[in-house]
């Protein structure tokens, strides 16, 4: 891909083994099937690939999901992506003990959306196993939509992974994961705004995340601020204000866009970097 000297900008192909995921077109269940997907997402130009065993979408009830279910789902699939393609390997997952198999099963980066503070034994896994984590903005308590709340939940985050050690540490500004209600505990709960008025600002602002000086994960794909804006009720219409969000996340900063549409992203983010060459 030909990239200018200050601009690169990696794709993360999402590939979930979990069927209440808010995607349904991203859920790959049978081997073969998430082998063919990862081969796709090499082929198509991803440089890696999010594996997530469990949903954490705010509006999914999702504690259902069994720490052995999850496990099974994820090293499953971490298996069948490393028979089919040579791509790093993320495991998407808040537990510390589907993290721990999940590396053993291959897993080069654990993505936790909480940032290492729903499991307190994240931190020493990760950190033991020297992979690099991706750390979403979260807090236990209550916060606002302002970017500084966003700022406040990554610094204490990054923190946590000094102290313990982790030596690679991306940002995630947790898109999506700003609400005033929900029903699981993978959210931060937001008082003051709707969250989408919270994911616009984040976007148009992800720029100011450079003060943390950490690379800046952002997964906006198809997510449902898109369709609360542009009355799209189903997840499979919001491809096209998807790649555009992924654009301006990109102009704005991002170092790695984490998507479910690789090859139409990888062509936009390739047609950017073009330009700005």
């Amino acid at each position: 891909m030909p990239v200018g000297k200050e601009f690169t900008v990696k794709v993360m192909g999402i590939i979930n083994t979990s069927p209440e995921s808010f995607y349904k077109g991203s859920v790959k269940r049978d081997e073969q099937e998430i082998a063919a997907t990862a081969r796709q997402m090499q082929e198509d130009g991803a440089h890696m690939i999010d594996i997530g065993g469990m949903s954490t979408a705010p509006y999914v009830q999702t504690r259902i999901v069994s720490i052995e279910e999850e496990t099974r789902r994820v090293t499953e699939a971490i298996k069948a992506v490393k028979s089919a393609c040579d791509l790093p390997i993320s495991a998407d997952t808040p537990r510390a003990a589907v993290a721990k198999e999940a590396i053993a099963a291959g897993a080069d980066t654990v993505n936790d959306v909480t940032g290492l503070k729903y499991d307190s034994k994240m931190a020493d896994i990760a950190a033991k196993a020297g992979v690099s984590m991706i750390i979403g903005a979260y807090s236990k308590a209550p916060a606002t939509g302002k970017l500084v709340s966003t700022l406040e939940a990554l610094k204490k985050s990054i923190r946590l992974a000094s102290e313990a050690g982790i030596k690679d540490v991306m940002i995630d500004p947790s898109i999506g994961f700003f609400r005033q209600e929900g029903k699981n505990p993978f959210f931060t709960k937001m008082t003051d705004r709707p969250w989408y008025a919270r994911d616009i600002e984040i976007l148009s602002n992800l720029h100011k995340l450079a003060t943390l000086r950490k690379p800046i994960c952002v997964s906006v794909s198809r997510k449902s601020f898109i369709g609360y804006l542009l009355n799209l009720n189903l997840a499979e219409d919001r491809l096209i204000p998807s790649i555009a969000c992924e654009m301006i996340a990109a102009l704005n900063g991002a170092n790695i866009i984490r998507t479910h549409n690789v090859r139409e992203t990888v062509q936009a983010v390739t047609m950017l970097q073009l330009l700005r060459t």
